[in-house]
């Protein structure tokens, strides 16, 4: 019966696995508006939220869902039919002429290669330039080494591409850092603020004095280039401050042998895993700290403090995060060990009354600049100039038609 219990599950995985490859290497979706089709645009993105069934859930474990429908609507919108396929799709061969294209970095230069020489090639980038991600990520994991005597392999590596070499315009998740790590190109960019999968409500009963002293970490892979191995170190020995670790720990097992005492035996640690943003778990959590400390060596707009941001929480976050903080959070300019330390009792010691309205900036920032209305209205912005800029532009391109029922 073992024997036939493995055959099974091992043709199952397999059947997944050439369904998923199917997806992401044939499959295009074509939505065309209602009115007058002014062209077409090829997206190469998030392809699944496309393949739900009416009445089916966007999921929320990252937004990029929900980017990959605004980028479609947008277009719809504007009088232009869509193509979308998966970013992972290396085998498109385009047939038909595009006015647009717009991807992410991956497969970017394949694809460019092959369009129509007037199509406006738009990249979506949601990292900083592969370059600095990765010097940063290795240099993360040396650092490692040298301080504690051990190696980590799981490097948050992004793969080399030429993307914003092909491109003629780029829309960036982040901010002035992002931004900088790509300015060497000399195209037009233009920042898009992240969206967050969800908003919550301004939490009415916190309790400012009890939580001073608790924070958070969450994060998806990459625990040595997020920081996580520099904020236990901080935590290990500050016993009198607490911290709560969200993230696929479990993941990454070099890092849970490593760092097993931090993780599970150091009373003012405490460890989750994974936790899903709509909880009433992370709600509960969020309640009961006063920020959240993430010193990551490269993002493009870290969403998962973004996500925080809308909880109310307090950014600690390294400059390479890309998140703006204004005067409600704190830069971390080396991400050090004593930076990291004096920056969480610098938050501390703050009065009950400057917690909670600092937290309340943080809360209203997050809700003006980090929606997925203000996702849909910066892109918009971003794809007009465009238009307007292009070649042959004509009046019929400034008309804006509502015709994305589809999305």
């Amino acid at each position: 019966m073992g024997k036939l219990i493995k055959k099974i599950f091992r043709k199952f995985g397999i059947e997944i696995t050439k369904y998923i490859q199917n997806i992401h290497e044939s499959e295009v979706i074509t939505i065309t508006p209602k009115k007058t089709c002014q062209g077409y645009v090829l997206i190469a993105y998030i392809i699944e939220p496309f393949l739900l069934k009416p009445g089916d859930p966007v999921l929320n474990t990252h937004t990029n869902y929900r980017e990959s429908l605004q980028i479609a609507k947008t277009f719809l919108d504007l009088g232009y039919g869509v193509d979308v396929i998966s970013y992972l799709n290396s085998k498109f061969v385009p047939k038909k002429k595009y006015s647009f294209f717009v991807a992410a970095r991956t497969n970017f230069e394949k694809i460019a290669r092959l369009l129509n020489e007037d199509c406006v090639k738009i990249v979506h980038l949601d990292t900083a330039h592969w370059l600095f991600n990765n010097f940063g990520s290795c240099n993360r994991s040396l650092n490692l080494q040298r301080r504690k005597g051990f190696t980590i392999r799981n490097q948050r590596i992004v793969e080399s591409n030429l993307a914003i070499e092909y491109a003629d315009y780029a829309t960036i998740l982040g901010n002035q850092f992002t931004m900088s790590t790509y300015q060497y190109a000399q195209k037009p960019m233009f920042c898009v603020p992240v969206p967050t999968c969800l908003v919550y409500p301004w939490p009415e009963h916190k309790d400012y004095e009890n939580c001073r002293k608790n924070f958070l970490w969450f994060g998806s892979g990459g625990l040595v280039h997020k920081g996580l191995d520099l904020v236990l170190d901080v935590f290990a020995e500050m016993p009198d401050y607490h911290l709560t670790i969200c993230g696929p720990i479990q993941k990454e097992a070099d890092f849970v042998i490593s760092y097993h005492k931090e993780l599970y035996q150091t009373t003012n640690i405490h460890t989750f895993g994974w936790i899903d943003v709509s909880s009433p778990q992370f709600i509960e959590i969020a309640n009961n700290c006063i920020g959240i400390i993430y010193p990551s060596c490269s993002e493009g707009q870290a969403g998962s403090v973004v996500t925080c941001m809308q909880a109310g929480l307090i950014p600690i976050v390294s400059y390479e995060s890309g998140v703006d903080v204004n005067d409600f959070g704190v830069i971390l300019k080396e991400c050090s060990l004593d930076e990291i330390r004096s920056s969480i009792q610098m938050i501390s010691s703050f009065s009950a009354q400057k917690l909670e309205a600092m937290s309340r900036n943080v809360w209203e920032y997050a809700r003006a600049h980090h929606t997925r209305e203000k996702f849909a209205e910066e892109f918009k912005n971003s794809i007009v100039h465009i238009i307007k800029n292009k070649p042959g532009f004509g009046s019929r391109d400034e008309s804006v038609k509502n015709d994305s029922d589809k999305i």
